[in-house]
């Protein structure tokens, strides 16, 4: 190609890492980090006002929990006004504060370009903290991690972002609303991975670090550093006592399952009810208040009760009381449609599941030296790993809450068995299966773009038939009408006597009929040439197809610049074809490709 024609082409830009929008996206992740802090507190102080109002009948912002409390047959009635409250904000103000908050960041993010309406912003915090703060089972996490979301999306859409930029915004309020509430920045980050991304490229995973770390360091400022859930010193687990706790993660999953189910199974109840879906927080509410007079500590966020189990200071008995009620009424409360979270009440049922298991395992194997402690804090992990299927949030956000290094081990054994039992025994998860019932289909792996690993080389179709310049349209008909190897192709390059590609031409255009015979082949080219480079990669070939609405691409080499082959639409899909081979899953199902990979010598090009 000569200089001033290759100064002309068109060839596909190499994509980088991260970029100038990156920068800007960094920039707006580290205020969003702080106003997601902010946030956190202003929700957890409110929850704080509205228990200490209503169930202690004094204005505080002082931390409250029910132990040792006994409640007034009247308490029963507080989480139902509390409930008609959040049913009338639903119905009148916005129906998204409904529901878990996470699963509701995730269909934003796949069905509406990560778009949040604004109101949402104070709407799902205000309702969360009437919700919570009159005695629903939930945490306050969820909420904070919706309205962190939420607010990332009002500053995508104020600047003018992309979809993929506003989706980075958005999971960096998430991440930093989780960091603000837990003081986790390490497992916010997973869980914005693997819950919201749907991707791992740095060009989204810096903003969110940046916004997790943000927030992380103003609760230290605001809270200290002491971890949520403090617990005794642990020692370094036995062999066989780490293959029990892997056992025990195992049979946590098989809960999960059961957990998510039934979850589910009473909001499809509720679906049936003869009433508007306004009233449905009230009448699940009724459970919650009846179970909350009998057993008080299952009302509110209850942190206290999962450091009790971490730290084994409660009766088994009690413990196995406590969890199954507080999974009794989360889960009528939760399916009931009001608003609250769903990460302290997996936490609670499976800590108190793990430390009941673990203890059966220390009577039936007492040389095994199983420790209650971590039994149950495997079981808190591995609920929510096997329950949402974040397995690397779940074993991280364990040690990052603990400060436990030792229990590292036993918590990635046992996450990985309950992920392991819920992948087989489950399609979906708590968070995706209600927008997986409405036809979406939610991203479960991610990997790396395989286009990205193969080069234009690999796949390209050598020695392409190529046409002079000088050639008329006459000929060119004549050559297609003889039916010759080669004629049936729907473009050809243009190469100068020199060997210089001069652009590409198609059947369509010589044998228009309005095109006279009589016209060159060099006439016909109404653009510069659009090529793209051997040592290209897939990925940035099929970018330019579609940017430039084209189906084949002449390919040259970067140091002769001598055209080597062409690459076509049909390339793309028989690489595609080999990813599909590869994988062992689809293998079976697939007939062996009879084309290999082509391969040329650019020094004889």
């Amino acid at each position: 190609m000569g200089p001033a024609l290759e100064a002309a082409a068109i060839v596909p830009t190499r994509t980088k890492p991260v970029d100038g929008r990156t920068v800007l996206l960094c920039a707006l992740a580290i205020p969003l980090g702080v106003a997601a802090s902010i946030i956190a507190q202003i929700l957890v102080h409110l929850i704080y006002a509205i228990t200490n109002l209503t169930y202690f009948h004094h204005l505080s912002l002082a931390p409250v929990n029910f132990i040792g409390i006994h409640l007034s047959p009247w308490t029963i009635f507080i989480p139902i006004l509390g409930s008609i409250v959040v049913g009338f904000m639903a119905r009148y103000g916005s129906a998204a504060i409904r529901g878990h908050g996470i699963p509701e960041a995730m269909e934003k993010i796949l069905l509406d370009e990560s778009r949040i309406p604004p109101r949402l912003t104070f709407l799902k915090p205000l309702s969360a903290a009437i919700a919570i703060g009159t005695g629903g089972p939930f945490g306050a996490e969820g909420p904070i991690i919706a309205t962190g979301g939420a607010l990332g999306s009002l500053v995508g859409q104020l600047f003018h972002t992309t979809a993929s930029e506003r989706k980075t915004l958005l999971a960096s309020g998430a991440a930093a609303g989780m960091a603000a509430t837990f003081g986790a920045p390490v497992s916010s980050v997973l869980l914005a991975v693997e819950l919201l991304l749907f991707e791992f490229r740095p060009r989204s995973m810096i903003p969110v670090a940046l916004a997790a770390s943000t927030a992380a360091a103003m609760r230290i400022i605001f809270d200290g550093a002491k971890p949520i859930f403090d617990m005794p010193i642990l020692d370094h687990p036995a062999g066989g006592a780490l293959a029990l706790y892997i056992l025990l993660g195992a049979f946590i999953g098989l809960c999960s399952v059961a957990v998510t189910k039934a979850v589910y199974y009473v909001e499809d109840n509720f679906e049936h009810l003869p009433v508007h879906w306004m009233w449905w927080p009230a009448i699940g509410a009724v459970a919650v208040g009846v179970i909350g007079y009998f057993a008080p500590r299952t009302l509110g966020v209850g942190y206290y009760n999962i450091s009790d189990f971490l730290s084994a200071n409660m009766a088994v008995s009690a413990v196995a009381y406590l969890f199954l009620l507080k999974f009794l009424s989360w889960v009528i409360s939760l399916g009931s449609g009001t608003s609250g979270g769903t990460l302290a009440p997996l936490f609670t049922i499976g800590g108190g599941l793990g430390l009941c298991t673990g203890a059966c395992f220390q009577h039936f194997f007492p040389a095994a030296g199983v420790d209650l402690r971590v039994a149950a804090l495997v079981g808190m992990a591995a609920m929510f790993a096997g329950a949402s299927r974040a397995l690397l949030t779940s074993a991280v956000f364990a040690f990052e809450t603990t400060l436990q290094p030792l229990g590292l081990l036993p918590l990635l054994g046992g996450c990985t068995a309950s992920f392991l039992v819920s992948s087989l025994l489950m399609r979906t998860t708590i968070m995706t299966e209600k927008i997986a019932r409405r036809g979406v289909n939610v991203p479960s792996e991610y990997a790396a773009d395989f286009f990205d690993q193969i080069s234009v080389r690999e796949m390209l179709t050598p020695n392409p038939i190529t046409i002079s310049p000088t050639q008329t349209v006459a000929e060119l008909r004549a050559w297609v009408d003889s039916r010759v190897p080669g004629s049936t192709h729907q473009g050809y390059p243009v190469l100068s006597p020199q060997g210089h590609l001069l652009g590409i031409i198609t059947r369509r255009q010589f044998l228009d009929p309005a095109v006279e015979p009589a016209r060159t082949a060099d006439s016909l080219l109404s653009r510069p040439p659009i090529l793209v480079y051997s040592d290209a990669s897939l990925r940035d070939a099929a970018d330019h197809m579609v940017n430039h609405d084209i189906g084949r691409l002449p390919v040259l080499d970067r140091q002769s610049r001598q055209l080597v082959g062409i690459l076509t639409r049909s390339d793309l899909l028989r690489a595609h074809r080999q990813r599909l081979t590869a994988d062992h899953t689809t293998a079976r199902t697939l007939r062996p490709s009879p084309i290999s990979p082509k391969t040329y010598n650019p020094t004889s090009a």
